[in-house]
C-alpha cells in the first residue's frame, strides 16, 4: 500500500504538472527503510523547470485530501509532506509561487527551503521519481551546516523537552539526539532507528532503557499503548541527560 500511494501521488503530480517538467523525488525516512506509519512522514519535493502557475498551485495544495476522499481507507495519503516549487527558486532562495504540505496543514506560500539534513539525504539516499534528475546542481551542505542545524535541533529539545507529554513522539526526542550526535562523529546522516541501534552499541546513552524502548516503538509503534503513554510523560530527565552529552559533542566538534 505505501508504493501503491507513493506511485499515485506522483502520478498525479506529474500530471498537474506535466508542462512544467517536474523533476519529482522521494527522501527521508521511506528511502531510509525507516518509515513508520503513524510516526514518519513520506518526503517529496517537486522542482519545475518554470515557474507553478496559480490554477496548478490550487489544484496541488488540497491534493493530499482529494487523494484521500479518493481512497478513504488509505492513511498514507496523510502521511505526504514537502514543497513544490521551480528549481531557479529552490536554488536562489528567491520568492516565487510555492507549494506547500506540512505537518500542520498545507497552503501557497512564496519560498521553501531545506536544511541540511534533508539536502543531505536527497543527494545521497534521495530516489527520483519523474523527471530528469537535476541534483548536480545542488549543493551538499558543508559539516558547519549539519552543526549549524544540529545546535538548533539542541536549543528546541532543551527549550520543549524538559518535560515530555502523552505522545509517542516523546520518544523521537531520544532518536533525534543519537542521530545528531552520529552525526557529529561521522560526518554523515543516517536513518533515527540507526542512530537509536548505534548510540546503544557504543553506550552512549545515560538511559539506554528509555532508548531502547524509543528504538522497538519506532520499529513497531503499534506498540504504544495506554502503560506507553504514560511512560511517554516521564521521560523528560532521560531527554534532558542525553541532551547533556550532545552538548558535549557540539563544543568539542567545532570543525
Amino acid at each position: 500500500m505505501l508504493e501503491h500511494s507513493i506511485e499515485q501521488m506522483t502520478a498525479t503530480i506529474a500530471d498537474i504538472l506535466a508542462d512544467r517538467e517536474p523533476s519529482i523525488y522521494l527522501y527521508g525516512s521511506v528511502v531510509l527503510g525507516d518509515f513508520r506509519l503513524g510516526w514518519s512522514d513520506i518526503d517529496l519535493l517537486v522542482l519545475t523547470k518554470s515557474s507553478i502557475t496559480e490554477e496548478q498551485a490550487e489544484r496541488l495544495v488540497g491534493l493530499r485530501q482529494s487523494m484521500l476522499e479518493r481512497e478513504p481507507d488509505n492513511r498514507y495519503y496523510r502521511s505526504f509532506e514537502g514543497g513544490m516549487l521551480s528549481l531557479d527558486a529552490f536554488l536562489s532562495g528567491a520568492p516565487d509561487r510555492v507549494v506547500y504540505w506540512g505537518t500542520s496543514g498545507q497552503r501557497i506560500t512564496d519560498r521553501h527551503a531545506f536544511d541540511s539534513f534533508s539536502m543531505s539525504e536527497l543527494l545521497t539516499n534521495g530516489r527520483l521519481l519523474r523527471g530528469d534528475d537535476v541534483r548536480s546542481a545542488l549543493k551538499a551542505p558543508s559539516f558547519g551546516e549539519l552543526r549549524r542545524d544540529i545546535t538548533y535541533h539542541y536549543d528546541t529539545i532543551r527549550k520543549y523537552a524538559r518535560t515530555t507529554d502523552r505522545s509517542l513522539y516523546s520518544f523521537g526526542w531520544l532518536l533525534d539526539i543519537a542521530r545528531g550526535i552520529y552525526t557529529l562523529r561521522e560526518r554523515r546522516v543516517i536513518a533515527k532507528t540507526d542512530a537509536g541501534v548505534w548510540a546503544l552499541e557504543n553506550r552512549l546513552c545515560p538511559d539506554p532503557d528509555e532508548l531502547a524502548l524509543a528504538v522497538e516503538l519506532r520499529r513497531d509503534p503499534s506498540r504504544f499503548d495506554d502503560a506507553m503513554r504514560d511512560h511517554a510523560e516521564t521521560l523528560g530527565g532521560a531527554v534532558q541527560r542525553f541532551a547533556d552529552l550532545l552538548e558535549r559533542e557540539l563544543a568539542e566538534r567545532t570543525v
